[in-house]
C-alpha cells in the first residue's frame, strides 16, 4: 500500500510539470480578500510554487479587504515563501472590510512574525496598481482577481498622475495582457465575490478593455484540498497551520475545502489547455446576479470541466504542500 500510494504521488507530480501550457514566465498581480474565506492561502501557495518553477514572476499582492488582519497575513505568507520583499498594498476610501469567522488570521499573526501590523499601514492600492503598470512592457501583465472587484473598479476611474499621464482605462489598455477572475456562477449564478461590492463588480465586468477569463463558482465547488495538505508530517507552514484550524469547522470541508481561487491562479499561470474547456461570449451583471451571453467573439470565457476534478485536486494541493524559501 505504501508502495503504491508513493508511485501515485509521484506520477501526480509528473503529471503537474507535463500540464504546463504557456511558453513564457506571466508578470501577475495578485488581487486577493483574503480572509472571509481560507481558499486564498491555497492560491498564494500556488503562486509561489510555480513562481520558484520560473513560471511566474509575481510584481505584487494587493488586498481588496480593508480589514486590519489581511495585509499582515499577506506578509506573513510572502516571507514564508522567501519573498518578503514582495510589494503589498491595500485599499483606501470605501472598500469591505471582512474577517474569518475560524479566526485563522489571528492564528496566523499570533505565531508569526511580521512587520505590518495593520492593513492601513499599506501603500495605496490603486497608486500600486498605477505605478507597477507603467514600469511593465505593453501587453504584458496578467491580474488575477480572487476576492472583490473594488480595486480594478477604482483603478479603471484614476485619472492621469506624476506615475502616468494615462488613465486608469489608458493604462489597463496598454499594459494589462488579461485579466483572469474568480467571479460568478455559470451560465448563471449568484457569487460571493461578485455580490460583495456588485457595483464594482458591473463596472469592471462591463467596462474592462482586455480579455476575462472567469473561473466560476461552480469550477472550485468541485476541487477539494487540504487533507493531503494537513496529513503531512513533513510540512511545517502557514498553509498546513490555516487548513489544520480552519477545516475542521465545517462538515462540508470533511473531504476538503473547496478550490475556487486556485484555479483562477492556475490558470492565469499556466493557461486552461490541458486542465479546461472554454465557453466564450459575455458575462452581465444585474445586480448581484450574473448572466452569460453565448459569443464566439465575445470578450470574456468561462472555465468548463475538461480534466477530471480529483486529478486537478492533486495538481493543486501538490503546490499548496511546497515549502518554498529553499526549505
Amino acid at each position: 500500500m505504501k508502495y503504491f500510494l508513493a508511485l501515485f504521488f509521484l506520477l501526480a507530480n509528473l503529471h503537474c510539470s507535463a500540464q504546463i501550457s504557456r511558453t513564457q514566465q506571466v508578470s501577475m498581480i495578485l488581487d486577493t480578500d483574503i480572509g472571509p474565506d481560507y481558499d486564498d492561502v491555497g492560491a498564494i501557495a500556488v503562486m509561489h510554487a510555480l513562481a520558484d518553477r520560473g513560471e511566474v514572476k509575481p510584481l505584487a499582492v494587493i488586498a481588496s479587504n480593508q480589514n486590519a488582519l489581511v495585509a499582515p497575513t499577506i506578509e506573513i505568507l510572502n516571507t514564508y515563501f522567501g519573498r518578503p520583499e514582495l510589494p503589498i498594498a491595500g485599499p483606501k476610501g470605501k472598500a469591505p472590510s471582512m474577517g474569518a469567522s475560524q479566526k485563522w488570521p489571528e492564528m496566523l499573526v499570533d505565531k508569526y512574525p511580521h512587520k505590518i501590523k495593520s492593513t492601513e499601514e499599506t501603500p495605496d492600492a490603486i497608486q500600486t496598481y498605477r505605478k507597477i503598470l507603467a514600469a511593465q512592457p505593453d501587453q504584458s501583465v496578467t491580474i488575477v482577481t480572487i476576492g472583490f472587484l473594488t480595486n480594478l473598479s477604482n483603478l479603471l476611474e484614476s485619472g492621469p498622475d506624476k506615475i502616468s499621464a494615462l488613465s486608469g482605462m489608458d493604462l489597463v489598455k496598454r499594459k494589462v495582457k488579461e485579466l483572469v477572475s474568480m467571479a460568478g456562477g455559470f451560465p448563471n449564478g449568484r457569487e460571493f465575490n461578485v455580490y460583495i461590492d456588485s457595483t464594482a463588480s458591473e463596472k469592471v465586468f462591463s467596462k474592462w478593455p482586455t480579455q476575462i477569463i472567469f473561473s466560476g463558482f461552480e469550477i472550485g465547488s468541485q476541487i477539494k484540498t487540504g487533507l493531503r495538505v494537513v496529513a503531512d508530517q513533513n510540512l511545517e507552514s502557514p498553509v498546513k497551520d490555516v487548513y489544520t484550524l480552519a477545516m475542521p469547522k465545517s462538515k462540508q470541508d470533511e473531504q476538503g475545502r473547496m478550490s475556487w481561487d486556485q484555479t483562477a491562479v492556475l490558470v492565469a499561470i499556466r493557461g486552461a489547455q490541458h486542465y479546461f474547456d472554454l465557453k466564450r461570449g459575455k458575462m452581465v451583471i444585474d445586480g448581484a446576479k450574473n448572466s452569460w451571453r453565448d459569443d464566439p467573439m465575445g470578450p470574456h470565457a468561462y472555465l468548463t470541466p475538461e480534466m477530471p476534478f480529483n486529478e486537478l485536486a492533486m495538481i493543486i494541493e501538490t503546490l499548496m504542500m511546497y515549502k518554498g524559501g529553499g526549505r
